[in-house]
């Protein structure tokens, strides 16, 4: 036998495929966030036929597909699939973890959770509200963090008694990081954990691609955020109702812990490992 002085063929094997990334292939499951590579259009999964797939934008527009078309998720190439039955076993809750079946909540403990609004606390819901009422955790509005220190020094927390607090925008040198030190140097310091996100509001932390943005703009201090973010998403937003309107379309589009920027996971999860610690830890 000669040997190969030149190797081998290299046109032997499949050569176009070669140096390509492989492209995933994904179920299209209800609520899944796609966009159509060729027209742009980018909206949630709504209904699934033999051949296609229906999606719903942002603003309520539905489009049909081609099951077998080009999509993207967050701007990265994948394949549609018709979703399997699902095997038989545990099943996760939209935070992630499993889920825990036929257990009822559990009285809920002294310890709380401090957010800081009302959308906050939606948020929040909408993602660990099952893994709260197991753990018979409630979670609280402050309307703001300004007379943070004031109600920690009412609550009196201790050992098992704890508080938790979520801070928009807590970044070095704000008054969100004022405050925090404030309440970590008193006298209940020991006992509540004040974490934050870095983003100016709670909407900032849903992953602007689940509303057709590439990325949440930026609005001048001389406009109120949730206006200016209105105003970019061609929403009304004149009346407070409005704006609460414009919430609950954002908020429509999160279906799990996936929908939402990694700042906003880690903290929540921290908070609740604070307040479920038992009291000798």
């Amino acid at each position: 036998m000669m040997d190969d002085r030149y190797g081998s063929d290299v046109l032997a094997g499949d050569w176009r495929q070669a140096g390509r990334k492989p492209v995933p292939t994904v179920e299209a499951v209800t609520d899944l966030v796609l966009e159509d590579a060729a027209s742009g259009f980018c909206g949630a999964v709504t209904r699934l036929e033999a051949q296609t797939v229906e999606l719903e934008d942002y603003f309520g527009k539905k489009r049909v597909f081609p099951l077998s078309g080009s999509f993207l998720i967050d701007g990265e190439p994948v394949r549609l699939a018709v979703p399997s039955r699902a095997p038989a076993g545990p099943t996760r809750t939209a935070s992630g973890s499993f889920a825990v079946g036929d257990q009822k909540a559990r009285v809920a403990r002294a310890s709380r959770i401090f957010v800081e609004g009302r959308h906050d606390a939606e948020l929040v819901e909408r993602v660990w509200g099952d893994d709260l009422r197991v753990e018979g955790v409630v979670v609280e509005y402050l309307e703001g963090v300004d007379d943070l220190d004031a109600i920690v020094r009412e609550f009196q927390p201790d050992r098992g008694r704890r508080i938790g607090v979520l801070v928009d925008h807590l970044v070095p040198g704000s008054k969100e990081s004022r405050i925090a030190e404030q309440v970590a140097r008193g006298p209940y310091g020991a006992h509540v954990l004040v974490v934050g996100h870095p983003y100016i509001d709670i909407w900032q932390a849903v992953k602007p691609q689940r509303v057709g943005l590439e990325a949440w703009p930026s609005i001048p201090r001389s406009v109120s955020w949730k206006h200016g973010i209105c105003a970019a998403l061609g929403l009304p937003h004149e009346t407070q109702a409005d704006i609460a309107r414009a919430w609950k379309r954002i908020l429509g589009r999160v279906r799990s812990y996936t929908d939402l920027e990694p700042e906003l996971l880690g903290r929540v999860e921290q908070l609740i490992d604070f307040v479920t610690e038992p009291p000798g830890r």
